[in-house]
């Protein structure tokens, strides 16, 4: 075998795109993932051919010249997806020969965390930000203008216990995503009734929906539903879509709790169960219903922060369930209403 073919062999089994370049600046060896990046058929061709990035051939230039590993970064789209990659130029000799091995590391998943993140630490700053500046504003008039003014210091008192109240909410969600999202991949494993949870849970939300004049309604199957779960996470989904249908449906309405009995789910493979909360409020422009369960996203940002809302519950709900090997499913109308489904598999097993 000669030193090329061994070289090819070699290349074709690097996982990442990979190839080498000689002294001629002609690519003499290059695996499928490369290929896949740069061309079918880079091979036996000069290297500025199959790449034309300055960045690319400054480092290999560089490689060449110096004799020390060179890096830089490209982006390519790729099947329609951009794709960001750090390049990486290191020398080696071939049968005595000068050559230069060129590697792309695939960065897109790391690059995206990182802009997730921004944004994540953006928003929550944003957030914070706004009843911090509304609380000094009102310390100043209190300490100023309306020092000998007690029923204003008393309004401001209140409207500083409500802004403290809302950034007390959004540190809860926060917390509460976190841990969400840490125990995302750990399945839980406790047998949850499902008929009793929905009934608690109702009960507690009762009150709520008395003082908006909603009326809330449960309807249950005769036989028992289980699912394996995490009850109170699950209680948290429960609660969560069910205040926001109370929180957003006109007074004199109708909110509905359901749960239905198992049945075989295809979306799931499997058996199944669904616990869908139904309103009859203003509904939801189809535009909006693929970013609902993202951090922070609001269909009416002022409406939200009248109603007590963070931003962060439907981003909570879409884990848990998530967490739970379960689907979520979101249907609105624009004037009739929403309906959110939690489809989670169901536990049939004996007790």
């Amino acid at each position: 075998m000669t030193a090329l073919s061994t070289m090819r062999t070699l290349t074709d089994a690097f996982p990442t795109p990979f190839a080498v370049i000689d002294a001629r600046r002609t690519i003499v060896a290059a695996n499928q993932a490369m290929r896949d990046v740069l061309g079918e058929d880079i091979v036996d061709r000069h290297y500025t051919r199959a790449c034309r990035r300055p960045s690319i051939l400054d480092a290999v230039e560089r490689a060449f010249g110096v004799g020390a590993t060179e890096e830089a970064e490209f982006s390519e789209n790729i099947k329609g997806r951009t794709s960001h990659f750090k390049v990486i130029c290191s020398p080696l000799e071939v049968e005595g020969r000068a050559h230069v091995s060129l590697s792309f590391e695939d960065v897109t998943s790391s690059r995206e965390i990182r802009a997730m993140r921004s944004d994540f630490v953006a928003n929550v700053s944003h957030e914070l930000k706004t009843p911090i500046t509304s609380i000094l504003g009102f310390v100043e008039t209190i300490q100023g203008p309306a020092a000998n003014d007690e029923a204003a210091r008393n309004r401001f008192l209140s409207l500083m216990a409500r802004e403290a109240e809302r950034m007390n909410r959004l540190v809860h969600d926060l917390l509460s995503l976190n841990r969400v999202e840490v125990d995302e991949k750990v399945r839980p494993m406790d047998r949850v009734a499902l008929n009793a949870l929905v009934s608690h849970t109702a009960e507690v939300l009762q009150p709520l929906a008395e003082a908006r004049d909603i009326s809330l309604k449960i309807e249950l199957p005769d036989a028992p539903c289980h699912v394996t779960g995490h009850e109170r996470q699950l209680v948290q989904v429960l609660r969560n879509l069910a205040e926001n249908a109370i929180a957003y449906s006109p007074s004199g309405n109708e909110v509905r709790v359901r749960l239905t009995a198992p049945a075989y789910e295809v979306a799931l493979h499997g058996n199944g169960v669904r616990l869908i909360i139904e309103d009859d409020g203003q509904g939801i422009d189809p535009v909006h219903i693929p970013r609902l369960t993202e951090r922070f996203y609001r269909v009416d940002s002022h409406r939200s922060r009248e109603v007590g809302g963070t931003g962060l519950g439907l981003a909570i709900v879409k884990h848990i369930i998530t967490r739970h090997r379960g689907r979520l499913e979101i249907k609105s109308k624009l004037g009739i209403g929403s309906r959110f489904t939690a489809i989670l598999p169901a536990d049939t097993s004996a007790p």
